[in-house]
């Protein structure tokens, strides 16, 4: 049995402009200790999913279809009060930016002695204890010391590993990590990712990984979900979708890594933009940037085909064989 398994969910947002559908028939499954990664361009869903799944859709968004299950619960009927002992507990969350994710006029310790508190009948002494014990956990220096300092006394790797250490201080089932390296250089988003990595194979967590950059998802994830204007486009284990992947979109994301381009030559782009999710074209949404539109692509939606292991909806990758 799956450890979450979401449903045909769909998000909207109510606007003057009309009804916008942020997401549309998404449904994909996660098995426990598991990593999948689910990437895409900026707009294309990928963090409302995630927000959607902890039950998060700010006002006046909402779930308008579909299920969120984990371990048979359907997440989007629980009340505030059953979610709160889900969300922060057995499923923690890391976001882009520490500093919007730390309270910078607590100390670090008072956040998470806090955030232990609020999910476990446990003492100062005892939660202080633990949050020193997790600061080492995500290799910072000193914790004892860390452990009274403000956000702002911490560089920006500093302070992404205490947010790493909180999500993990109640010993969750699942972390979804969104974005958790966009704030950071290079070598600190390697450093990062590697922590990561490591956390999720030592303590058997499952993670969901929300991120633009397929070498990140191929370096840390086992299954790969690509999304476009709300929609998922292509599903399979990460290897298989990186060495064959059937999807022009996902072709075209993995051509623009840097490493498909030689020294001295322009980087390889996919030409227009992502389309307003107010105005989605007929059809195939990805169809006015992909370079083997059919006719069929202009007024019909694909659906899958392959399984439910490896799956893409393409009209002319269906037309051209079956996924493998």
């Amino acid at each position: 049995m799956a450890l979450l398994e979401v449903r045909n969910l769909e998000v909207k947002f109510p606007l003057r402009q009309g009804e916008l559908t942020a997401l549309r028939d998404v449904s994909f499954s996660l098995d426990p200790g598991e990593r999948l990664g689910i990437v895409g361009e900026s707009g294309a869903g990928k963090s409302v999913a995630a927000f959607a799944i902890l039950n998060l859709i700010g006002r006046p968004g909402y779930i308008a279809g579909g299920q969120v299950l984990f371990e048979g619960r359907d997440l989007s009927r629980l009340s505030a009060t059953e979610l709160r002992h889900i969300r922060g507990n057995r499923i923690s969350m890391i976001f882009q930016d520490p500093m919007m994710t730390l309270n910078p006029v607590l100390t670090i310790g008072t956040q998470m002695i806090e955030s232990l508190q609020a999910h476990r009948a446990i003492s100062y002494t005892e939660a202080r204890t633990l949050a020193i014990e997790k600061l080492r956990t995500v290799s910072i220096p000193s914790p004892d010391a860390r452990i009274d300092q403000y956000p702002h006394e911490l560089s920006g790797g500093m302070r992404q590993r205490v947010v790493i250490a909180i999500a993990l201080l109640t010993d969750p089932t699942i972390i979804i990590a969104d974005e958790p390296t966009t704030a950071l250089d290079v070598t600190i988003q390697a450093e990062i990712m590697e922590l990561l990595l490591a956390l999720c194979e030592n303590f058997s967590v499952a993670l969901i990984l929300i991120t633009h950059d397929l070498g990140v998802v191929a370096q840390v994830t086992q299954r790969a979900i690509v999304m476009y204007a709300g929609r998922i486009v292509e599903e399979g284990a990460t290897r298989s979708i990186i060495d064959s992947a059937r999807h022009p979109y996902t072709q075209g994301l993995i051509n623009a890594l840097p490493e498909r381009t030689r020294p001295g030559e322009r980087l390889n782009q996919i030409p227009g933009l992502m389309p307003s999710l107010l105005d989605i074209p007929a059809g195939c949404a990805f169809h006015p940037r992909c370079p083997h539109t059919l006719t069929v692509c202009r007024f019909e939606v694909p659906d899958y085909s392959g399984s439910a292991q490896r799956r893409v909806a393409c009209h002319w990758a269906g037309a051209h064989g079956e996924v493998l």
